[in-house]
């Protein structure tokens, strides 16, 4: 804040025509304008688009401006589709197919070992079930 009033009274100890006084009261101080703001000057952008209609930001040149164009839409687009193809690769397995593929087939590997049929009618041991009595 003292850093603040120390500029505020070096600016007051200026010379009158020195600060750019305004039209206001003698006590006011016109704020520098932003380089290329005068009243006369058009913004850059302004004049490469009178120059060049199909101006896309790259360059005044209008040669180098469509050359920069291509390069960055074929460097973005290319990047985009080859860093997305291998996020997508990476992916984890989506719904556990893939473990459940190796599973079945270590289940499958394991029955044949121990000579039993792959698949049963019974889902549960029947000797291991509490049935009711058959009455």
């Amino acid at each position: 804040m003292a850093a603040l009033w120390r500029a505020l009274r070096a600016l007051r100890a200026l010379p009158g025509g020195a600060r750019g006084r305004s039209a206001g009261p003698p006590g006011a101080v016109t704020l520098p304008r932003p380089l290329g703001a005068d009243a006369h000057d058009e913004e850059p952008m302004l004049v490469a688009q009178r120059k060049n209609p199909d101006y896309h930001g790259f360059s005044a040149d209008p040669e180098a401006d469509v050359l920069n164009m291509r390069a960055a839409f074929l460097a973005g687009i290319s990047i985009a589709i080859v860093l997305g193809s291998v996020f997508v690769h990476y992916l984890p397995d989506y719904g556990l197919q893939q473990w459940a593929r190796r599973e079945a087939e270590i289940q499958v590997r394991e029955r044949e070992r121990r000579g039993l049929p792959l698949l049963t009618s019974n889902y549960y041991d029947p000797k291991r079930l509490p049935l009711p009595p058959p009455e």
